[in-house]
């Protein structure tokens, strides 16, 4: 199969399939006709799978090192789990550090639906994002009367 061939195959576009061989996951062999690079089934089997991994959330050198002991005939499995199992624990304490991104979100937007705009004056940046937990906002935040 040409580069073209094994992305349609594998549902990836052809630059996927030139970057998982530049960093050494697929290893086409060269036409002597053309020197166009020829996949063959193993390494449509090794990109669907890459493909699988990186949807997974697994590093490119996590894919590097799994491919390279089913390689050597040792199972993979046992560090895909101890990675995966790690790799959860990152992933949970980021989407709880998220929900709280969100809460805060919530809570300046809902809080600067009612202060004013303002100036920056040498003291002040923004006041929206200097002020929006602060619970005398509003009257810290009011422009300066000009009478």
């Amino acid at each position: 199969m040409k580069v073209k061939e094994i992305a349609t195959a594998a549902g990836v576009n052809p630059d996927t399939v030139r970057f998982y061989t530049r960093e050494g996951l697929l290893q086409p062999t060269r036409n002597p006709d053309n020197n166009y690079q020829q996949y063959d089934a193993e390494d449509l089997r090794r990109l669907r799978f890459a493909r699988k991994a990186r949807q997974l959330g697994f590093s490119l050198p996590e894919i590097r090192q799994i491919l390279a002991r089913a390689d050597d005939q040792h199972s993979p499995c046992p560090m895909v789990r101890d990675v995966f199992q790690q790799r959860l624990v990152v992933v949970e304490r980021e989407i709880a550090e998220l929900q709280q991104l969100r809460k805060r979100m919530i809570s300046a937007l809902a809080a600067w639906q009612e202060m004013p705009d303002g100036t920056p004056d040498g003291h002040t940046i923004c006041r929206l994002i200097e002020h929006w937990d602060d619970p005398s906002a509003e009257s810290c935040c009011e422009e300066p009367k000009h009478e």
